[in-house]
């Protein structure tokens, strides 16, 4: 039987893969969620954004927050990808501390969108725990992914520490984390140097201290 495509004599429209369709919901997702803001953003909105009926959201994700799940897990692997990255880098950097310190400056505006739709999260899973405890395994998972980027730069030399690779894992998140809030505020403003000070503080050839290790 012929489809109305084939009477006009106009070639079969073509279905949209369905990796494609999940990827572009989620790119959708990140900007209405960020722009809106995810308890007010509804799925509809998602849909609409991404060109899409709100049946062809259904069929990736079974609700909002497995597709704030979906680009959290996106993150983590971007993240350690770049932190990956960064570390081969270490080796030929002279100043080790300079490099991650301007890195995580550089990192602020290019995620913008996921460092607000991270806070509002945030909120959330402090508030709800379900929702804390999905939270948790995945940053669990890029602090252990980082630390054990830095546990091979501390075993290949580029960078000495009294610190422990998951101490130094700890506070580098934690130092990302405080210079994009600050700078996403007010931007220009977050010093650089300060940074770079703190990071070359702790990124040094000193004896062991127990005061660096966090509380197990």
């Amino acid at each position: 039987m012929m489809t109305q495509a084939d009477d006009a004599g106009l070639p079969p429209r073509r279905r949209t893969p369905r990796a494609e369709v999940r990827e572009r919901v989620l790119r959708a997702a990140a900007t209405v969620f960020a722009e809106r803001g995810f308890a007010v953003a509804t799925i509809d909105d998602v849909a609409q954004a991404a060109g899409f009926t709100k049946g062809a959201v259904y069929s990736n994700f079974a609700s909002k927050d497995e597709l704030f799940f979906a680009l959290m897990d996106q993150q983590v692997a971007e993240r350690v990808a770049i932190f990956k990255g960064l570390v081969s880098e270490l080796d030929e950097a002279r100043d080790v501390a300079d490099l991650i310190a301007q890195h995580l400056l550089d990192s602020v505006p290019d995620n913008r969108d996921w460092q607000l739709l991270f806070l509002e999260f945030w909120q959330r899973a402090m508030r709800d725990p379900d929702t804390h405890a999905r939270f948790l395994v995945r940053r669990r998972e890029l602090h252990q992914a980082v630390a054990d980027e830095l546990q091979r730069a501390l075993n290949s030399g580029s960078i000495r520490s009294a610190a422990s690779a998951r101490s130094l894992a700890f506070i580098v998140l934690g130092v990302a984390n405080g210079l994009a809030i600050e700078e996403m505020l007010d931007p220009g403003t977050a010093p650089r140097e300060l940074a770079r000070h703190l990071l070359a503080a702790l990124i040094a050839d000193e004896p062991a201290r127990s005061s660096l290790e966090p509380p197990c």
